[in-house]
């Protein structure tokens, strides 16, 4: 696992050692320019204190202790380029150049001369650069040792600023820790720094959508627990009723009873795990192109025995072949089912349910179903989409959860629902679904 504060007290500290490489460099650089001129100027002054001097005949050069100490080479040629005086007879010498300064290569290294016209002589006084640079070396440590000296305790000041700085990730860790599903209270922002407020505000939002969902958790298992108590109930009163049963009619009727029972529990069962598939946190099917003329005949096909027993006369009433839309074909079949299943069944025998497939002008599909029941009564129409809610009039035995499940899949596809009752009765149920261009998926299929 990788520590920021690790991190970042190594680039820190690699910036800082490469700063200060760069800084000696440059140090040295400078150190050898101020050097340099400095010796130029001995070097100069050197051969202009010669100039009293005669040189008639050839000095002895001096010893050699003297000369090992002596860091000039002091050379006298005459007017024929001849060397009558030299300091350093042991040494590669440079030879003779021309009159102010000049840097000169010989066998032992670079030498940096300066020349005078003394009457019909020249002096020379030569150094060598070796010397030079020792001594930039040198100064250029000097003035860095201290900074070197101070690099523990700056290693250890970057360390606890660096610890302090990451501080209040700790005390935000320490505050994350301490929620539990039953307190999800949203994180403190006041003393959050600048930089880490983004972080305080995501994880808000995130223990947010965390309480909500919880609590939607909650009131579902709630609401579930309280639909399937009744019909358990009441399979276990029938249960009896079959063991007390004084004839075989009063048992055939009460089995009637017990199986009518456990095919509704068995209906609430499925629409449980329907919508539990479908919510939209949940669902993570990858969505393509689908026909709607093409699921609708096969959700009619599926529903025709249920109209004919009621009589109903359920089709297609419209279809726009190149209404297509992108989702989920399953989600879809299942949206689309339950509509015309609460269509068929609230509609009285002899009555109709149509089925519509149309495109808008921006080519954005719909499905609407219209039947002739009683529709859904103003007050109601803001919560039939509500788990287990039924309407004050509903005398039908069912779940509350067809229109939920209606809602939950059309979410998942960005999909509007619309509700209208139609007149003189009766009820539209509109579902409008975003612009799709479905050549986009069939380009994508062929390319793989």
């Amino acid at each position: 696992m990788k520590s920021i504060r690790r991190q970042l007290l190594v680039a820190l500290l690699g910036t800082i050692s490469l700063a200060l490489l760069l800084g000696a460099f440059a140090i040295y650089k400078s150190t050898l320019a101020e050097v340099d001129d400095l010796f130029d100027y001995q070097l100069r002054q050197l051969a202009l204190s010669l100039r009293d001097q005669a040189f008639h005949n050839a000095f002895a050069p001096a010893t050699e202790d003297v000369a090992e100490d002596f860091d000039f080479v002091i050379q006298v040629w005459s007017p024929e380029g001849v060397r009558v005086y030299y300091s350093h007879p042991h040494k590669t010498l440079p030879g003779l150049v021309q009159i102010g300064y000049n840097t000169i290569t010989t066998p032992e290294g670079n030498w940096r001369v300066f020349a005078s016209q003394l009457n019909s002589l020249v002096i020379q006084v030569a150094q060598p650069l070796k010397v030079r640079n020792q001594m930039a070396l040198r100064t250029a440590v000097h003035l860095l040792m201290p900074l070197g000296a101070l690099l523990p305790v700056l290693t250890l000041m970057i360390w606890i600023l660096v610890s302090r700085g990451l501080a209040p990730l700790d005390r935000l860790a320490k505050a994350v820790a301490t929620r539990s599903p039953k307190v999800l209270e949203p994180l403190p922002e006041q003393k959050a720094p600048e930089e880490v407020l983004p972080l305080v505000r995501s994880l808000n939002d995130l223990l947010a959508r965390l309480a909500e969902a919880l609590a939607a958790q909650r009131a579902f298992i709630a609401d579930a627990a309280h639909e399937l108590r009744t019909p358990i109930a009441a399979m276990q009163l029938q249960a009896q009723l079959v063991e007390r049963a004084g004839s075989k009619e009063e048992a055939h009727a009460a089995i009637e009873d017990l199986k009518a029972g456990i095919h509704r529990a068995s209906h609430a069962v499925r629409q449980l795990l329907t919508l539990a598939r479908q919510d939209p946190d949940m669902s993570a099917k990858p969505f393509a192109s689908v026909s709607l003329v093409e699921l609708t005949r096969s959700v009619i096909g599926d529903q025709i025995a249920l109209a004919g027993a009621k009589d109903i006369d359920l089709g297609i009433e419209e279809a726009d072949e190149k209404a297509l839309v992108l989702g989920d074909t399953e989600g879809l079949r299942i949206l689309l089912s339950n509509l015309v299943e609460n269509a068929v069944r609230y509609t009285p025998s002899g009555g109709q349910v149509d089925v519509f497939i149309r495109r808008q002008e921006d080519s954005s599909a719909f499905i609407e179903v219209a039947d002739t029941g009683p529709g859904i009564a103003i007050k109601d129409q803001a919560r039939v989409f509500d788990r287990f809610y039924r309407g004050e009039g509903t005398t039908d035995p069912g779940t509350g959860l067809g229109l939920a499940i209606v809602k939950t899949v059309a979410d998942r596809h960005g999909a509007k629902i619309e509700l209208n009752n139609a007149e003189p009765h009766g009820l539209k149920v509109k579902v409008l679904f975003p612009k799709f261009d479905g050549a986009i998926i069939q380009k994508a299929k062929l390319k793989s």
